[in-house]
């Protein structure tokens, strides 16, 4: 008998499922085909979002199915592991300096809401941007050097009487309307400087804190917290310090480990307790290259109930920095602070590069947030203090009040905040060649895997979960964010 195959195989698309369906028949005869055999169906099991270091492709959800299967092939894998548990996750975000409210404020209304929802909300458009890191007072990227209780050279005043947020009236105007959006937002908030009279120097750059203004100094953080409360904005924690010891920047203050040791012990972390403020203290707040800073204060029996953990930057280390003090002290916590995105950089660096370090290696290193520096400022890199930085890209670029330009650092944060929410919970996956990558657990049960293809070409490897394979592809420098159930 001879089959005639030709016209008769019909494939069916039904959404996201294929189904194949033979139908034979011979010339002069009629063919009882049997029992029917169920069609083979190839469902999308993967949601594929992807970023290209040539910014041809800006966080575009892919097309294509991608599913599992029990077919081996050779290709490298990366297995997933929902068994292995690791830290939970807290959020990922920027600092909103004064700077970034300046402005967002310049742009019209409508926009400006429409912004905030991008950033903030929970929508099918928005990145869910989940942390966000303040200065207490002005940063370097604020447009002038402040604090909240600045006074006459040679006056002092010790219970804090003339005490005012006055001048981040419209910080905290900005954070309401973020707060409406995203009403668990956790923020943490740092100094860049304490008041001058406060200081052994009368100088926003550099010098300490005297030791006799330590009891004021507290009192000015349980004030600070106490008053954005009653503004309607609760600060989750605070540092004691911005980079304690980088002396340089205008503001700036240096505070060794000894002295912020001492500080939280003897007096910042009394005070909250006094007060009954929950606000955690994180301590250091700088970079990779120092761990025994973070170390010295956790090893001291009288500072160590009063520390929530260490926080970091990473101009100067390495990323691994962030395990090594959670080996030596796996009971508190690790948080990754700032990192800058440069006027000079590369798009296509910046991204592999953050991505590598930022984004999967502070997660693998055990770090409950990841925040990139500023998140917006205008086309000329300001506002910032005379002596600030004059070459820090916010994540966007505000250009007219009803124009803006989305940088690196917004899709470097959106490919984490966007599919990775906060109660989240870093699971097991193995780092294969270049393909550097970190996996979540949902609360809804959906699975997250970001991965950087590090090298130069482009990469097939294998998504290997619950015993089955997807294969997937990755470009050289490319950016992929895949999420399942």
């Amino acid at each position: 008998m001879k089959f005639n195959f030709k016209n008769n195989i019909k494939i069916l698309f039904f959404g996201a499922a294929i189904f194949v369906q033979f139908k034979c028949s011979s010339s002069n005869d009629t063919v009882d085909p049997g029992p029917v055999t169920p069609p083979v169906v190839i469902t999308n099991d993967i949601d594929f979002w992807m970023t290209r270091g040539d910014q041809s492709v800006l966080l575009a959800k892919q097309g294509g199915i991608l599913g599992f299967n029990n077919t081996v092939n050779t290709y490298a894998n990366i297995e997933v592991d929902v068994a292995q548990k690791y830290q939970t996750i807290d959020g990922f975000g920027y600092t909103l300096t004064n700077g970034s409210v300046d402005v967002i404020n310049q742009l019209n209304a409508s926009k400006k809401a429409a912004l905030l929802q991008e950033l903030f909300g929970s929508g099918e458009n928005s990145i869910g941007v989940s942390y966000l890191r303040i200065s207490i007072g002005a940063s370097d990227l604020s447009a002038d050097t402040y604090t909240y209780n600045d006074l006459a050279t040679g006056e002092t005043d010790l219970n804090l009487t003339k005490f005012s947020l006055e001048k981040d009236k419209n910080l905290i105007a900005l954070l309401k309307e973020v707060v409406a959006i995203n009403p668990k937002i956790p923020i943490l908030a740092t100094p860049w400087s304490a008041p001058l009279w406060m200081k052994d120097k009368n100088s926003f750059i550099g010098g300490k804190l005297n030791t006799q203004y330590y009891d004021a100094y507290a009192k000015y953080f349980v004030k600070y917290i106490q008053q954005m409360k009653a503004e309607g904005i609760t600060i989750d924690a605070v540092t004691p310090q911005n980079e304690p010891l980088h002396d340089g920047n205008e503001p700036s203050m240096y505070m060794s480990a000894l002295e912020q040791t001492n500080f939280i012990k003897n007096n910042l972390g009394p005070a909250f307790k006094t007060a009954n403020i929950t606000t955690k203290i994180i301590s250091y707040d700088h970079n990779c290259d120092k761990p025994e800073y973070p170390k010295a204060i956790l090893a001291d029996a009288a500072a160590f109930p009063f520390v929530d953990g260490s926080a970091f930057h990473l101009y100067a280390g390495d990323i691994s920095a962030l395990s090594d003090v959670y080996n030596a002290y796996p009971t508190k916590n690790i948080y990754f602070t700032e990192q800058w995105t440069s006027s000079t950089g590369e798009f296509g660096g910046d991204l592999k590069w953050h991505l590598k370090n930022v984004i999967v290696g502070s997660m693998r290193n055990y770090s409950k947030n990841a925040l990139e520096w500023n998140l917006a400022n205008n086309a000329s890199f300001g506002p910032h203090t005379s002596a600030g930085c004059n070459s820090c890209k916010g994540a966007l670029t505000i250009t007219s009040n009803d124009t803006y330009q989305r940088n690196v650092a917004y899709y470097i944060i959106a490919h984490a905040s966007k599919f990775v929410p906060a109660g989240s919970v870093r699971i097991g996956s193995n780092i294969s060649g270049n393909l550097q990558n970190v996996a979540f657990l949902t609360p809804s049960g959906s699975k997250v895997l970001i991965v950087e293809n590090d090298g130069s070409a482009a990469q097939t490897f294998n998504i290997k979960y619950n015993g089955k394979w997807a294969a997937v592809s990755l470009e050289g420098g490319a950016v992929g964010t895949f999420i399942w159930k």
